[in-house]
C-alpha cells in the first residue's frame, strides 16, 4: 500500500516539477503557491497551525491567522518552485542579485580561524539558501537534512542539495550525528534547523511552554568549544532574499555539562522565539513543536 502511495505522491511532485521547468520561475511559483493555497491543509492540520499560532502570538482574529497561513503556504509554493532554479541561485543567473547577506565580516572572520562552528536556523523564507551561501562565501560545512519518507523522491532531492545547496549533506539520525562528530573533527562547521519537532527529545521552554527540542548545537559548541552562530533569512515581496548573520553566542563553559547544556539550549529557543517574532508570515507553522 506505502508502495502505490509513493509511487502516485511522486508522479505528482515530478510532473509538477517539470511544469515549473517549463513554465519559467516567475510564472511557476505562482501556479504552485496558488495549488498550495487550495491543497495544503489536505496534507496538513489546519488545526495544528492554527494552535501554534495560538501558542506563539496569542489569540489573534480569524483575518490576522488567515494573513499568517496564506503566506505561509504561498512561501511553500515558492520554495517548491524554486527548487527547479536552484542552480540558478548557485551560480547567480538572475538579471538582478537575488540574495543580500548581512554580517560577512562574520563569515570571513569564521574561516580565517580555520575553526568549526555550529549554524543555527529555522525554517524562514526559502531555508535551503541559507547553506548555499554559507558554502558559496568559503565556510567548510556540512547540512544536516531530513529525509523523505517517500523513497521514489528523496535521491533526487539529496542530489539538488548535494550539486547546489551544500555538497556534505548529513542524514538526521544516530548515524549522522557520527557524520557530524568526524567533519567538526576535522574543521568543518555544521549547519541545522532546530525549530522541529525531533521524535522523544528533550523539552524545553518554546513561548513559554514544554516543546521537544534537539541539544545537538549545545552538546557539540561544548564538546568541540566552538561559536553557535544564528542565521536568518527573509523572504522579501519581490521573492529576492536577505540573510543576516548574527554574532555568535557566548558559551561559558562550566564544570556542569548538563546545565551548560540546557542554559545553551534555552537561550537558542529565544533566539529562534525572536526570529518567528519578527515576521510571522516567514515561519512555516505546520511542524508539531509542542505534541
Amino acid at each position: 500500500m506505502k508502495i502505490i502511495k509513493y509511487t502516485f505522491e511522486a508522479l505528482f511532485v515530478y510532473s509538477l516539477f517539470l511544469i515549473v521547468r517549463i513554465l519559467g520561475l516567475k510564472i511557476g511559483r505562482k501556479l504552485i503557491a496558488s495549488l498550495f493555497l487550495n491543497i495544503g491543509f489536505v496534507f496538513k492540520s489546519k488545526e495544528i497551525v492554527k494552535k501554534n499560532i495560538s501558542y506563539a502570538l496569542g489569540q489573534l482574529n480569524e483575518n490576522e491567522i488567515k494573513n499568517i497561513t496564506e503566506f505561509m503556504w504561498k512561501n511553500y509554493g515558492f520554495i517548491f518552485a524554486e527548487y527547479l532554479y536552484l542552480d540558478k541561485f548557485r551560480h547567480n543567473k538572475f538579471p538582478k542579485p537575488q540574495i543580500k547577506i548581512f554580517g560577512k565580516k562574520i563569515l570571513e572572520n569564521l574561516v580565517k580561524s580555520n575553526k568549526p562552528a555550529v549554524f543555527i536556523s529555522g525554517h524562514f523564507g526559502n531555508f535551503e539558501l541559507m547553506a548555499m551561501e554559507l558554502e558559496k562565501n568559503n565556510v567548510n560545512l556540512g547540512a544536516i537534512y531530513r529525509p523523505l519518507n517517500n523513497f521514489f523522491l528523496n535521491p533526487f532531492m539529496v542530489s539538488l542539495r548535494k550539486k547546489y545547496i551544500c555538497k556534505k549533506q548529513i542524514p538526521k539520525g544516530k548515524a549522522g550525528v557520527r557524520e557530524v562528530i568526524e567533519l567538526m573533527k576535522k574543521n568543518c562547521s555544521i549547519a541545522l534547523m532546530v525549530d522541529q519537532r525531533l521524535g522523544e527529545s528533550e523539552r524545553y521552554p518554546f513561548f513559554n511552554k514544554p516543546a521537544h527540542t534537539t541539544t545537538l548545537p549545545a552538546q557539540l559548541a561544548l564538546k568541540f568549544g566552538c561559536e553557535i552562530i544564528p542565521v536568518y533569512i527573509e523572504r522579501n515581496l519581490d521573492n529576492t532574499f536577505d540573510i543576516n548573520i548574527y554574532s555568535p553566542l557566548k558559551i561559558n563553559r562550566t564544570d556542569n555539562f548538563q546545565e551548560d547544556k540546557n542554559r545553551i539550549t534555552v537561550e537558542i529557543n529565544r533566539i529562534i522565539e525572536k526570529m518567528i517574532l519578527k515576521n510571522p508570515k516567514q515561519w512555516i507553522w505546520t511542524h508539531n513543536r509542542w505534541k
